[in-house]
């Protein structure tokens, strides 16, 4: 007999937000299910020691201390976690990394509503030709100033919250306002 040594549900809840996030990601446009609602488990299943953060939200900032994470202003962060953006310029200041590294453009991590709001088709990998649906809660001009904002390979993901559902947007996908 083998014996395998049972998670933690600490353990469980960040690899079970990690596999949603990951899915979110390989799957643009599609909403993933989350264990619970809020940002904060995102940062324990993604943020260690070696991940600069960004949040102006003292309760998500606590995590990521907790977390090991260094606390940067939002134009250095690796992953940035906010409940709104004020403006879609914003976008401009989000890391993209470059042609040889690509790889150090940032995460986003945004609240916004799932359900009602601009109506977009996405297409690009990991997308059965086209997907269309709806999100709302973002600044007027978002879509136009995420296109604006990267030149593929360089980006940013990012990551839509509501509640306990996430939708991933990689930097190869394309968004099209409806």
């Amino acid at each position: 007999m083998t014996a395998h040594p049972a998670p933690s549900d600490f353990e469980a809840q960040t690899n079970a937000t990690y596999a949603a996030l990951m899915w979110a990601l390989s799957r643009p446009g599609l909403i993933h299910d989350l264990p619970e609602a809020g940002q904060a488990q995102i940062i324990a299943a993604l943020i260690d020691r070696e991940c600069k953060v960004h949040s102006a939200d003292p309760a998500l900032t606590d995590v990521a201390l907790r977390a090991g994470a260094a606390l940067v202003e939002f134009d250095a962060a690796d992953h940035v976690f906010a409940a709104s953006l004020p403006q879609a310029d914003v976008l401009r200041q989000l890391r993209c990394g470059s042609d040889l590294y690509p790889e150090e453009g940032a995460t986003l991590v945004l609240n916004a509503d799932l359900s009602v709001g601009t109506a977009l088709r996405l297409t690009g990998p990991g997308i059965d030709g086209a997907v269309e649906l709806s999100v709302g809660g973002l600044p007027d001009g978002f879509w136009s100033e995420r296109a604006r904002s990267m030149r593929y390979p360089m980006g940013f993901e990012i990551f839509l919250i509501d509640g306990s559902r996430v939708l991933g947007l990689p930097r190869s996908t394309k968004a099209e306002v409806l």
